[in-house]
């Protein structure tokens, strides 16, 4: 019978369900459309009505009991408020947006991705966008065409554009993170060769984002892949980081004196701060008071911007100027606190930061804890499914083909502290903020999932198994 079986016409590969989510952050390329709807939004709509139709179509638990409670939890606080809101509208469309980044968004990622296969794709798309955004960075910092800085028109943002000055350096660096936690895996040399060089040119558009920001979380994030790689491992490569940035900085010439202004002044946040880190304290202070006042809930979804002057001092400028990169000077007013853990803390109250923020420290316990046991070769799982090679459900067969998945916990560990990191000086907004999304997904399929593969009760995995 396995005979026969082997003698029928195969079908073709029906595509990876993970290339929906790659789908999505290849629209992020795109230039950004002020006041449309983006493209990559409509599509993270499609994705999730996808994955309802999987789970379906597929008869299987949706989600596995920790990440329906991880991902679930947040929604009590989001819908206290909503209901909070000044207006129905604001609440409506706050609770849209926090859902589709925090809940929907990362719960497919978690369904779409089946095994380290998909896994190491969506995270390979990361670096493919960062590379796209990073050289029309470059290019714009080198042809004097991106956004304003200091008077000039160098400061690289990407096809984002100065109204979302942020997204370029978000998507280089969650792109450069990714490549180096591939580089410091147990995956195939070429590969690793291959997202190490990916790294290092990612540093350049990465620096000439002038994100002190970004920049801070990067430095942590792929230092904490180091310590997690190995100590052997984190002595070579900061060697190799050490003389590639004595080049880089040697090569950057004329630009080297902004870069090193930039640098300087995040030394100078306290004795001599810039107008930018005047705005940002007097911003913090106003999301303080707004949670004195409202503890439990907050002021309501949206509400920052209503209720920040009558919580921040003279101090606070009237706006940020947004010019260049073919958008006309305009000053754009300061409508959040520029951290998400006092945005959340000013609109949803303790009871919002404690099921979002508690939500993102147990997804970093949880990546970090089953880390050492692939490091050391005891987690067989981790693999799963087809992709991966050996039997359906993972085990150990697959583990010295591709390293027992040492490079998907380390992405997934990168990312989350990242994440986390980056959310001290910077909240959601803008297109970019996909990618959040994308990478909280990331990260809970390697924490929550048990790296396995999903058993499904399809007709069509019972016959590829009768026949292998």
């Amino acid at each position: 019978m396995s005979l026969a079986l082997t003698a029928l016409p195969r079908r073709p590969a029906a595509p990876a369900p993970v290339a929906a989510a790659v789908a999505v952050v290849a629209l992020l390329a795109l230039p950004v459309s002020p006041g449309g709807a983006e493209p990559a939004d409509v599509l993270s709509a499609l994705m999730v009505l996808y994955c309802l139709v999987l789970v379906v179509r597929e008869r299987r638990r949706p989600l596995p009991p920790a990440a329906a409670l991880l991902l679930g939890l947040p929604v009590v606080g989001l819908a206290l408020a909503a209901m909070g809101a000044s207006s129905a509208a604001a609440g409506l469309a706050g609770l849209g947006r926090y859902l589709q980044i925090f809940v929907l968004v990362p719960a497919a990622v978690l369904l779409l991705v089946r095994d380290r296969s998909g896994f190491r794709l969506l995270a390979w798309s990361f670096v493919g966008l960062a590379l796209v955004q990073g050289t029309v960075g470059v290019h714009q910092y080198v042809t004097r065409t991106g956004a304003s800085y200091q008077g000039e028109d160098v400061r690289a943002v990407g096809t984002f554009g100065p109204q979302d000055v942020m997204g370029m350096a978000t998507a280089v660096a969650l792109g450069l993170v990714c490549a180096v936690g591939i580089a410091l895996g147990r995956s195939p040399l070429r590969q690793r060769a291959l997202a190490a060089g990916c790294a290092l040119v990612l540093s350049a558009p990465l620096a000439f984002s002038f994100s002190r920001g970004a920049w801070i979380a990067t430095v942590l994030a792929c230092s904490v892949q180091l310590v997690l790689a190995g100590p052997r491992r984190a002595l070579v490569t900061a060697a190799a980081v050490a003389a590639a940035g004595v080049v880089l900085v040697g090569g950057f010439g004329a630009g080297s004196a902004q870069l090193q202004q930039r640098l300087g002044s995040i030394a100078q946040v306290a004795d001599a701060p810039d107008q930018s880190v005047i705005d940002r304290y007097t911003l913090w202070a106003s999301a303080v008071g707004m949670w004195r006042r409202h503890p439990v809930t907050g002021v309501g979804l949206k509400g920052f911007p209503e209720y920040r002057d009558g919580n921040a001092s003279v101090a606070l400028s009237s706006g940020a100027e947004v010019a260049g990169a073919g958008a006309a000077y305009r000053r754009q007013p300061l409508l959040s606190p520029h951290n998400m853990y006092l945005l959340l803390l000013s609109e949803q109250g303790l009871v919002g930061l404690v099921a979002l923020a508690g939500g993102w420290l147990a997804l970093l316990v949880c990546a970090v804890r089953r880390l050492p046991r692939v490091r050391d070769g005891g987690d067989g799982g981790g693999g799963g499914g087809r992709g991966d090679g050996g039997a359906e459900g993972g085990g150990r067969g697959d583990e010295g083909a591709d390293g027992g998945g040492l490079d998907c916990g380390l992405v997934a560990c990168g990312l989350i502290v990242w994440l986390l990191t980056d959310f001290a000086y910077g909240d959601i907004g803008g297109p970019s903020t996909l990618l959040t999304g994308l990478a909280l997904g990331l990260t809970a399929w390697w924490a929550l999932s048990g790296g396995h593969a999903p058993r499904e009760l399809t007709a069509t995995r019972t016959e590829e198994a009768v026949t292998r």
